[in-house]
Order: C-alpha cells, then sequence, then structure tokens
C-alpha cells in the first residue's frame, strides 16, 4: 500500500484520482493515528509536504496556524484547511469524513465497553505508554517547523515565536490573547509592508 501512495505524487490537481487518495490518506492517518489533533497535523504535513509535494512548507505552517485559531478540534480544522488547500470545497468534504469515520467507529464501540476497559490494568499502561509517544510525536513536529524559520533567516517569526512560548508557558497567558496578538501585529506589519510599496510605487 505505501509503495502505490509514494508513487502517484503526479496526480492532476482537481482530479477523481486525487479526491479520492485526499480521502483514503486522511481515512487511513486518522485510523492509527493516536494523541488528538497536533499529532494528526504532523502526519498530514509529512504526507502531503513531504510525501507528495502537494503543499508547500510554508503554506503548511500557514494552514496549521488557521486551524489552530479556528474554534473546533484541530483534527478536523487540520483536515479542512488541508482538504481546501489541494482540492477545493469537495477537498473538504472528503478530507472531513476521513478525519471523522475512524474516531466515530473507534468511540462509538469503545462506549460500549467503556467500564470495563476503564478498570483494566493493560489498557490503563498501554495508554500511559502511548502518552510518552505522543510527546515525542509533538515535540518532533514542533522542531520541524520551527526549523524551517531558523533556516529561512526569518528572525521576525523567530522572535515572535519565542515571545509566545514565554508569554504562555512562563509568564501563563492565554493561548487566545496570543493568537489575537499576533493576528494584530500580522495584519499592521502587512498594512505597513503595503502602504511602503505603494509610496516606493
Amino acid at each position: 500500500m505505501s509503495e502505490s501512495i509514494n508513487k502517484s505524487t503526479d496526480i492532476a490537481p482537481g482530479s477523481g484520482a486525487r479526491l479520492r487518495k485526499l480521502f483514503f490518506e486522511t481515512l487511513y492517518l486518522s485510523a492509527f493515528t493516536f494523541g488528538g489533533g497536533y499529532v494528526i497535523v504532523s502526519l498530514l504535513k509529512k504526507k502531503f509536504v513531504d510525501d507528495l509535494h502537494w503543499i508547500s512548507e510554508d503554506e503548511m505552517l500557514d494552514l496549521v496556524a488557521i486551524a489552530q485559531s479556528a474554534p473546533g478540534p484541530i483534527a478536523v480544522n487540520g483536515a479542512i484547511v488541508v482538504g481546501y488547500k489541494i482540492c477545493g470545497f469537495p477537498g473538504i468534504l472528503l478530507s472531513v469524513l476521513g478525519a471523522v469515520i475512524p474516531p466515530f467507529l473507534m468511540l462509538s464501540v469503545i462506549s460500549l465497553f467503556y467500564s470495563a476497559f476503564r478498570s483494566n490494568f493493560m489498557i490503563h499502561h498501554m495508554l500511559s505508554g502511548m502518552r510518552c509517544g505522543v510527546s515525542a510525536v509533538i515535540m518532533s513536529v514542533t522542531w520541524d517547523m520551527a526549523s524551517g524559520v531558523l533556516v529561512d533567516k526569518k528572525w521576525s517569526s523567530l522572535v515572535i515565536m519565542l515571545a509566545a512560548f514565554v508569554a504562555n508557558y512562563i509568564l501563563g497567558i492565554s493561548t487566545i490573547w496570543i493568537i489575537l496578538a499576533v493576528i494584530a501585529l500580522g495584519v499592521a506589519v502587512t498594512l505597513w509592508r503595503n502602504k511602503g510599496e505603494e509610496v516606493q510605487s
């Protein structure tokens, strides 16, 4: 299966084949992902940026920022923005279906046996081990995305990233206020740059 996936990087945008591939890739990632939205976002990045080359590194960073800023689960938001970028509105529908179907089915089955799972010694320790693995995956994707800023020498982005970390982790400022502040800063910088270009022209 993985060989056929990796060979089809030249599928035409908007084609039925690309839509089918988008659905099955999202379904596959969602079915075998443990640890929440940040993990599946990292896997979306690996598949659609690194393997298939359907999205650029910078575009993926922007999409992750949008997914994190929007209300709702980041896994679903990530599927929405990636699906829209790749195949427009049909891509949204298929990628969301692919992301939602596996957890919906799994949780429906688990809910029937919740009492047994909750008190099971082996399952408890298995989930504890998974949490450690999930933490490592989140650290890995954070490093990958942050290293892109360092390689491109985007010092303003690096300062903003470090300031956001200090504000949230050390000062305890809510993520909501940090996101709103960065949005306002981005809008202000963009307007300032556009005004400077108009003056030069």
